[in-house]
């Protein structure tokens, strides 16, 4: 994990937010949903097979808890878990909070259009409450 840098399309498109035990959880800047990313801290990562066995287990953790806290969320009646990587290439999870009639219901969240950028304070108050929903 020592020489671990993020792809500057993730910096760029979400917050920081906390750091799992494998992975940097960030909160995509985007209003129109709940939707946080799992960035594993290892190197050249692009595929979930480029994880060792332990690797894989602390990042299905890690999405178990983000999920957990996700369907907790007020409105959330669906999680749509992906890692595409077609944009991205670095291992990246998206967890997703969806419920009919959202902005891209039913089809998928990615590429249904720009995203609505939050006001910095907005954000950040976000990123807190997050924060402290992951302690």
């Amino acid at each position: 994990m020592g020489d671990f840098e993020l792809d500057p399309r993730l910096q760029a498109d979400s917050a920081f937010v906390a750091d799992g035990p494998l992975s940097q959880v960030r909160l995509l800047d985007d209003a129109r949903f709940p939707w946080l990313l799992l960035v594993p801290r290892v190197a050249g990562a692009s595929e979930w097979i480029d994880l060792d066995g332990a690797q894989q287990r602390l990042l299905l953790a890690e999405i178990n808890q983000l999920s957990q806290l996700l369907r907790r969320e007020p409105g959330v009646q669906k999680l749509n878990l992906g890692a595409l990587g077609n944009n991205v290439p670095q291992l990246h999870v998206h967890v997703i909070g969806r419920h009919e009639g959202d902005a891209a219901w039913p089809g998928p969240a990615w590429g249904s259009g720009p995203a609505q950028r939050l006001p910095a304070d907005a954000l950040q108050t976000r990123v807190v409450a997050w924060r402290q929903r992951l302690r």
